[in-house]
């Protein structure tokens, strides 16, 4: 497959990751910078443009990889469809429910596909614990607590922002686990600094609780950490990862069960990269995908509630 990648921002790595897979034969990078276009045409030995239609207009890309800032995606990915591609799109997908509906309406019209970089659902930790709640492995999930934290690094992550931009993984993670649901509370300050916040969702269904923690409020000394802790019939899954930002990174999903404490030791995966091959051999036989734009438009969907309550 010929892939063009919108962006050279995140859109280098995209293309780094495109460059390794059997599955494509081309890629075809579009930006601004020409500076980086080189340097990336010389490293990846990729092709390269600062004019889109190259891209847009050339019937031999079967899909595009929109890497560009959210509030471009809608106009991005309707002209892809309309030019008779697939698209694979960063996330957050959008900032609002009209944007995501317009990218449906021309999913449907002109019959291609987009699907959205959920990549926490290939995760290793996150994957083992869908599968283990849903084999019933330690019994039935009872409750669960996920957590996503920052030093404040990444832009503005206020009260206005935080639900779509940074909460928003837990939130595609939450929905595949337990299905479309609505907020029970929401709460969240920004501690007196308007870029930054700390917000606690709680969400409930007759049988489970769900709880999402995310702060980008944490102080610089302090890593950047995910993890969740799951509460199930028979046992206990305890998962941290924490990034120091120089390239250590401590990982461990402890279980708790009557056999006693253990480590669940996972194979490494990337799942950026699990994330892009799904969505590649998908678009190519067809099949069904964990990443349709339906499921990130549920995501979405809840982060708009959660902003709409904090501000």
């Amino acid at each position: 497959m010929n892939i063009g990648v919108l962006g050279t921002g995140f859109g280098a790595y995209h293309a780094q990751l495109w460059t390794t897979m059997d599955r494509v034969d081309k890629v075809i990078i579009f930006g601004r910078n020409e500076a980086k276009l080189q340097e990336l045409k010389q490293s990846l030995g990729v092709e390269i443009t600062t004019n889109i239609d190259d891209i847009m207009l050339d019937s031999t890309i079967d899909v595009i990889d929109i890497c560009l800032p959210s509030f471009l995606h809608r106009q991005y990915a309707v002209d892809a469809l309309k030019n008779g591609k697939h698209v694979f799109c960063e996330t957050p997908v959008c900032y609002n429910l009209e944007d995501a509906l317009a990218m449906k309406e021309a999913e449907q019209l002109y019959d291609s596909r987009v699907l959205v970089n959920q990549f926490i659902k290939f995760d290793p930790a996150y994957k083992y614990l869908y599968e283990a709640t849903h084999n019933k492995k330690y019994g039935k999930l009872l409750s669960l607590t996920l957590k996503r934290e920052t030093p404040p690094l990444w832009g503005d992550l206020g009260l206005h922002a935080i639900a779509t931009n940074l909460m928003i993984h837990e939130l595609d993670f939450v929905t595949w686990m337990l299905g479309p649901m609505e907020p029970h509370s929401v709460w969240g300050t920004d501690g007196g600094k308007s870029t930054q916040a700390l917000v606690r969702t709680i969400f409930q269904q007759p049988n489970v609780s769900a709880e999402i923690v995310v702060s980008s409020q944490m102080p610089v000394s302090y890593p950047f950490t995910v993890g969740y802790e799951a509460y199930f019939e028979q046992g206990k899954l305890v998962y941290q990862e924490s990034d120091n930002m120089n390239g250590s990174v401590e990982s461990s999903i402890i279980e708790y069960t009557s056999s006693g404490k253990q480590e669940v030791l996972l194979d490494p995966a990337n799942p950026y990269e699990k994330s892009m091959e799904h969505a590649l051999q998908c678009l190519e036989d067809g099949s069904s995908s964990i990443i349709e734009l339906d499921h990130a438009i549920q995501a979405i969907k809840l982060a708009i509630i959660i902003e709409k309550k904090l501000v």
